[in-house]
């Protein structure tokens, strides 16, 4: 971004920086109320393409002005107007998320990996979410994260007329896959008991598909550091912890994954 004439544009589009970012913020809200409505209709088996948006409480069907991101949620104060039941800081959490990674995306990705970042970002965003709140990390959308790497690889591959970026996306597949698969049947075998969830393994390994194995280093120790500040702030929190103390590791590999690559690009 540079400041041309008194204003700031980015570098590449010429465009303007403050509309492009407006306008990448209100799309990204628009992508995180549907995120939003996943994280509340997937855990219950519900389907998130079919159906009216309804409020959970007494199943009343919103409105259009009840569906506008953010802004309904501030003008109704979290609450549904019908039967004043709370609509959970989990929607606002989701459409603000999904915006901010819409607008940092534009701003710091690498050349012409915008959309791929803001790709990249949304899915681990209901990733992050679905397993900070319910510890669930359902496979479907791990095979889509993986699945969409590996076609942006494969096009990055025949547009380049070289192997090496679809090899690398398989490397840092396997690699983040069998990272964690392995320390959780060591584990396993060792104490008898499962020490990880089942989703952790699949999901590092569909981030490396994307960032490669270079790249999945740097998100296990970032997810390492996150996890022990979630847990020194748990503790400064007064909550108790233990061995039998669960922590969404999940979680903490979307969120180191994201900056990653915003710093490196694809593998």
């Amino acid at each position: 971004m540079r400041v041309i004439g008194g204003q700031a544009v980015f570098v590449g589009s010429g465009m303007p920086a403050a509309p492009l970012l407006l306008g990448a913020g209100v799309l990204g809200a628009i992508v995180g109320s549907f995120l939003g409505a996943a994280l509340e209709r997937m855990p219950d088996g519900r389907s998130v393409l079919t159906g009216r948006s309804a409020c959970d409480g007494c199943c009343k069907a919103l409105t259009v002005g009840e569906l506008v991101p953010v802004l309904s949620w501030l003008a109704q104060r979290g609450r549904c107007r019908a039967c004043g039941s709370a609509i959970g800081g989990w929607q606002l959490g989701a459409e603000l998320g999904a915006a901010g990674i819409a607008m940092l995306s534009v701003a710091l990705a690498p050349p012409g990996q915008v959309l791929a970042a803001m790709l990249l970002g949304w899915q681990l965003l209901l990733l992050a979410l679905l397993d900070a709140r319910h510890l669930w990390l359902p496979r479907v959308l791990t095979g889509v994260l993986a699945f969409s790497g590996l076609v942006l690889a494969g096009a990055r591959s025949w547009v380049l007329g070289d192997i090496l970026p679809l090899a690398l996306s398989g490397a840092g597949g396997a690699l983040g896959f069998l990272m964690l698969w392995l320390v959780a049947t060591g584990y396993r075998r060792a104490r008898g008991r499962d020490g990880m969830g089942g989703g952790d393994p699949p999901l590092l390994g569909a981030i490396g598909v994307w960032i490669g194995p270079l790249g999945v280093i740097h998100v296990v120790l970032g997810a390492s550091l996150l996890g022990i500040a979630a847990a020194v702030a748990l503790f400064l929190a007064g909550r108790k912890l233990s061995g039998d103390s669960v922590l969404p590791l999940g979680t903490c590999l979307a969120a180191a994954a994201w900056p990653v690559f915003l710093w490196q690009g694809f593998a």
